[in-house]
This record gives structure tokens, sequence and C-alpha cells, in this order.
């Protein structure tokens, strides 16, 4: 059974920083693809990065250079460091979990569709 818990959003001002957080079950961090996507309200959800088993990373287009992703194995922990963030980033963000990776790499939370595995999601808002 998949088993994700997010933690760390909150509200900030444009230009800020946060750090989210996501445990894992042992089996579902050493057995799945994990990574992040958003869903802001009204708008389909987003992929915004995952990492691979051997440290690659993807990230959308619109969080390159800001958005930094990372794992801690000895914690089955996933990071998403978040700075310069803009009132566009506002969103739930969900860790997530799947095997589609073993299909499309890093882009397996970029092609639609497949959003795996995640957890109840946490708030991240960002006022201007």
């Amino acid at each position: 059974q998949v088993h994700l818990e997010e933690s760390g959003g909150g509200s900030v001002q444009a230009g800020g920083s946060l750090r989210l957080s996501c445990v894992a079950s042992a089996t579902t961090y050493r057995n799945y693809c994990i990574g992040w996507f958003r869903q802001a309200p009204g708008k389909e959800r987003e992929g915004v990065a995952t990492i691979l088993s051997d440290g690659t990373t993807t990230y959308a287009d619109s969080v390159k250079g800001r958005f930094t992703i990372s794992t801690d194995n000895a914690k089955n922990t996933l990071y998403l460091q978040m700075s310069s963030l803009k009132p566009t980033d506002t969103a739930m963000y969900y860790c997530t979990a799947s095997h589609a990776c073993l299909d499309y790499g890093g882009s397996w939370l970029f092609r639609g569709g497949d959003f795996g595995h995640w957890g109840q999601g946490t708030q991240v808002t960002v006022s201007s």
C-alpha cells in the first residue's frame, strides 16, 4: 500500500521561500518513482518535479531555477525547496508515487493523465 504524507506548506509573500516535505513508507520509497505535482483551484493538475533513483531531476518550465527536488534516503523523505515564489505558484501541492518512470523516465509526471498515488496535499499560498 502506498503511503505518503506531505507537510511544510503555508502562506508567504512573493519572493519568499518554503520547503515541502513528504514522508513515504519504506516500501513506497523503495519501489516507486516519486515527485510533486500541484493543483490550483479551477485548474488542471500540473507536474512540478520528479527525481529518479539515480538522482536525475526533471522540472516543469514554470519552476526551473526556483524549485529544487531532493531526497533523504535515510528518512524515506522527499523534499521540494521552493524559492522566489510567485502568486502563480499558489496551489495545493501533492507528493506522488508511480511506476510510470519505468516507461517514461523523469518525464513521467509531465505527460498528463497519470499522476500516480498521492497524499493529502499541503497548501501553498503566495501573496503579492
